[in-house]
């Protein structure tokens, strides 16, 4: 039975000083790694993948290969949270690297300010798969279909760091919650710059 699979994993995104013919900037990184086994167990084939690059490449020609920010959990992409368009995919080794422009939407400015800023994001593949297990391994099967790639916070639940004690923390924690405390400050300054908030400060 189909169901929908997230795959979440760093990424490291490269501003690019080139625009896109729209003028609009450009980030690239790495999608997607096939033939391992994910932080979920779950383990694509690389002609899955493959496959699934060629359809999506009619996507990118059509200019709708969008993806959203943060984790959506369905298998329509809400154009109100659309934050980015992917222009290219290619192989590089196992890897699935992309060429990703962002869009002057609100959740484009917020990508925006965050890659400008430093921190680092997630990217996250979203497709419609049954799995079977096999030995240690999930295998995603051959009714795998990638729906899109989404920009993610990483990990999944920032609001982990919250806690104000930080002599209670270790460095690396301090660290963690200095940059989650940067992220929600870049959010709040976009979202609060009309002079108006909709959000409880």
């Amino acid at each position: 039975m189909k169901k929908l699979l997230i795959e979440t994993q760093l990424f490291t995104p490269i501003l690019t000083e080139e625009k896109s013919d729209r003028g609009l900037p450009i980030i690239k990184g790495i999608l997607a790694t096939a033939e391992v086994k994910n932080g979920n167990g779950r383990y694509y084939k690389r002609e899955l993948w493959e496959r699934e690059m060629d359809k999506y490449n009619n996507l990118i020609k059509e200019r709708r290969a969008l993806g959203e920010l943060d984790h959506p959990e369905s298998q329509i992409i809400n154009l109100n949270n659309v934050s980015h368009n992917i222009r290219k995919v290619w192989w590089d080794g196992d890897n699935i690297m992309g060429e990703i422009e962002i869009l002057p939407t609100p959740s484009g400015n917020i990508l925006k300010a965050l890659v400008e800023s430093g921190i680092t994001i997630g990217v996250s593949s979203r497709g419609m798969g049954s799995l079977e297990q096999n030995g240690d391994l999930m295998e995603v099967q051959d009714d795998f279909e990638l729906l899109c790639w989404d920009a993610v916070s990483t990990p999944s639940n920032p609001g982990s760091y919250m806690s104000p004690l930080k002599e209670s923390l270790t460095e690396s924690q301090i660290k963690t919650f200095n940059k989650y405390k940067k992220v929600n400050e870049i959010i709040t300054e976009i979202l609060c710059s009309n002079g108006s908030c909709p959000i409880d400060l």
